[in-house]
This record gives structure tokens, sequence and C-alpha cells, in this order.
């Protein structure tokens, strides 16, 4: 027996070192195990077969076995029928793999200053991060407001707006409603409707806006 027969193989729940290619990532096979781990949950908790499951998400018998366990790379196709199959978003299909995920992190004052709508009007806005997910992009901005900004009542845009005011009081105008907002308030919005600072009443004024767009906007 040599010394190379000695050495223990390194197992996982990907199989062990000498089943799978060596050119493969450690990654990629994370990945694959959680995939197959998500997948066999999936068509348990249907109480479905292989066989069933196969047919109803449209591959066949031998490759859904091999995606249980581990033993393949699924394609975006594959992992777009089988998401559909099981009606749930293909990200829940890699739940549990240690994979790197998108974050995005910006130190104090670095924040790149973008224009909108109300910059003409004195607001001032700092992207702090913005997100693409599966379903809709996550703006985030600090919008700061002095003495020189005017009210501007009337912005309007597809999705979701969370307000938080740090710093300052105004009053905010949503639709036919007026909220009086100071330090630590917070204002989540429908953003077709017209909205915007209808008064500044202590400035200066800092808040930031959370807005989530739908599909559409992605």
């Amino acid at each position: 027996m040599t010394s190379e027969d000695q050495v223990p193989l390194l197992r996982n729940s990907s199989g062990s070192a000498r089943d799978r290619d060596p050119e493969v990532s450690v990654d990629e096979l994370e990945l694959e195990a959680a995939i197959g781990k998500n997948v066999r949950q999936l068509r348990q908790q249907h109480g479905l077969t292989v066989a069933e499951t196969a047919a109803r998400v449209g591959i066949s018998k031998a490759m859904l076995s091999k995606i249980e366990n581990a033993q393949t790379s699924c394609s975006l196709s594959t992992l777009a029928l089988l998401a559909k199959g099981f009606d749930v978003p293909v990200t829940s299909l890699f739940r549990g793999a240690d994979v790197e995920r998108p974050a995005a992190f910006v130190k104090a004052g670095t924040g790149a200053e973008i224009k909108r709508e109300g910059t003409r009007e004195g607001h001032e806005y700092q992207l702090l991060g913005s997100l693409r997910g599966e379903h809709k992009r996550l703006e985030c901005l600090l919008v700061t407001l002095s003495a020189k900004s005017q009210v501007y009542p009337l912005f309007q845009h597809p999705g979701t707006e969370f307000i938080y005011l740090l710093e300052g009081v105004m009053d905010y105008g949503h639709s036919r409603s007026v909220y009086r907002m100071q330090p630590g308030d917070s204002l989540q919005i429908d953003g077709e409707g017209a909205h915007g600072p209808v008064d500044l009443v202590e400035v200066p004024i800092r808040f930031l806006s959370v807005i989530a767009f739908p599909d559409s906007q992605v």
C-alpha cells in the first residue's frame, strides 16, 4: 500500500473526492448539494415520487435523480423548470448554499451624489446603495433639504417607498394626507400617489428614502 492510498478521502454531501472532477470548484459543489437538498425537500413536501416530479417539471427521471444526489450541475433552463414546477422563486433552490451574495456597502460621506426630479428644487440626493434582486430593484437614498430647497409635492413613481426622518421637521404630503414628520418617524407609501415635502418646518432636513421598484422597472 502506497502513502497515497493511505490518505483519507475528503467527503461531503456532494460525494467523495474521487467521484468528482478535480476542476470543479468548491463553490460549485456546495451549490449542487444545496440545490439537490432543496429539490428533494420540495418533492417530499408535495408528496411526489421522483417519476411524478420529473413528469410535472418536464425533465427526465434520471436527470432529476442526478440533481437530487448532487451529481450534475443544473442549467438555467432546468432551474427555471424546477422553480415553475414547484411554484417557488428560483432563489429558494439555492437556500443553504454558502456562496457569494450581492451586498452594497457605502462608507459614511462617500455615497455618490445623483440627480433626481427634485434636484432643481434644491433637494440633494446621495446614493447609499442599489441592488437588483430577482423581482425588484431596491434603491436607497439619503435626501438633504436646506433653507434653499423648495417644496415639491408632486413626485410620482412605480413601486413602494419607505421614508425615515433623521434630522429636522417637515410636513410630508401623500395623496390627500399630510404627515408631520420628526426625527425617528417613518412613512411607507405607494409611489404612484403624488408625494413630497409640503412644508420645511425645521431645516436642515435629512431623511432616508428606500424605494422598491416592481418587476417592470428592473
